[in-house]
């Protein structure tokens, strides 16, 4: 098969990934082997190719938002039959066993792998998940369509619970990519107006497109402050902006993998009144099934830029610049 192979870290302008062959991977006990059609491309690839993260495994496969067709079934395999439209997320494996994992907390847990990091992803025309964590993609949606709800839908949803906003409560966003665009939906779907932080003169005009009811930078002071933000930009100068402008009692989530260092923050005018900060990390299972259930529902409409699998370096550098609007999607079969 062929594969988008990161062999060292380097920057996106270097081209990091080298289109290769490598061998058909064969499913495990409890995996399938999936036909990769299409994959999108996310923030968190771009920091495991800069090698932003610590990487423990090279040579390595990037790609975590994969939509395919289940080809192979390994062992004990009863979820899935050959034939089934599935999706992968970043979440690959978990001990199960763990307190975490027995809460259904499995997004903390110790010993999690995740999918494009620690096991090859869906930058490639095939590979293999754990059918327990692998997802019955919604009809209705395309391949290409359906890529971006499988990281940056999900992590979003996961950070509009955390960030505990409620149905018709303001909610604020800062940067405005994959994970937002999704994210904005899901939002208005519950009432919340929504308020957005972007420089981008291009994602201002989708978040207004998709019902923003302000728009404009870090540094302005919106008409109303937030019941609830979130950060999805991976820069912590922008904490201390978005506690400036949240109300007593609200809650800022940071959404990012990685973030830039957070400058010392002013206790009584930023944090005082019951204002919380939290990271978001992972995902779980239930926020997957949920958010999948619930693209159909709204129905989520997802903004994509396609490349092609031998132009993924290209797809990293035009995010690193903010140049897609929405989610990059390499389409690899299918579409």
């Amino acid at each position: 098969m062929k594969a988008m192979l990161l062999r060292e870290p380097r920057p996106a302008e270097e081209r990091p990934l080298e289109l290769t062959e490598l061998d058909l991977p064969q499913p495990g006990p409890g995996q399938v082997r999936i036909r990769v059609r299409a994959c999108g491309v996310c923030r968190t690839d771009l920091h495991t190719v800069e090698g932003d993260l610590e990487l423990e495994r090279l040579p390595l496969v990037p790609g975590h938002q994969v939509v395919g067709v289940v080809e192979a079934l390994g062992d004990g395999v009863t979820r899935f039959a050959e034939g089934d439209r599935v999706g992968v997320g970043w979440l690959h494996h978990t001990c199960g066993v763990c307190e975490f994992c027995q809460r259904g907390l499995e997004n903390l847990c110790r010993e999690a792998r995740f999918t494009g990091l620690h096991a090859d992803g869906g930058y490639a025309e095939a590979m293999v998940a754990y059918q327990d964590l692998a997802y019955p993609i919604p009809d209705g949606f395309s391949d290409i369509a359906a890529a971006p709800l499988l990281c940056a839908g999900i992590i979003g949803y996961r950070a509009l619970r955390l960030s505990e906003v409620q149905p018709g409560q303001r909610l604020g966003l800062y940067g405005f990519g994959g994970s937002a665009h999704v994210t904005i939906q899901v939002a208005r779907h519950w009432g919340c107006e929504v308020y957005v932080f972007t420089r981008s003169e291009r994602h201002r005009r989708l978040a207004r497109e998709l019902g923003a009811v302000w728009v404009g930078g870090a540094e302005d002071d919106p008409p109303a402050r937030m019941n609830g933000s979130i950060i999805f930009a991976p820069a912590g100068r922008l904490v201390p902006e978005a506690l400036r402008v949240l109300e007593r009692g609200g809650t800022l989530a940071l959404a990012g993998v990685t973030m830039t260092a957070i400058p010392k923050l002013d206790y009584d005018r930023l944090l005082y009144w019951e204002r919380t900060v939290r990271s978001v990390a992972n995902f779980t299972r239930q926020d997957a099934e949920e958010l999948l259930a619930m693209a159909a529902e709204v129905p989520i409409q997802t903004t994509t830029q396609t490349f092609a699998l031998e132009a993924a370096n290209e797809a990293l550098l035009a995010l690193k610049h903010s140049e897609i609007n929405g989610t990059g999607v390499l389409v690899i079969g299918g579409g």
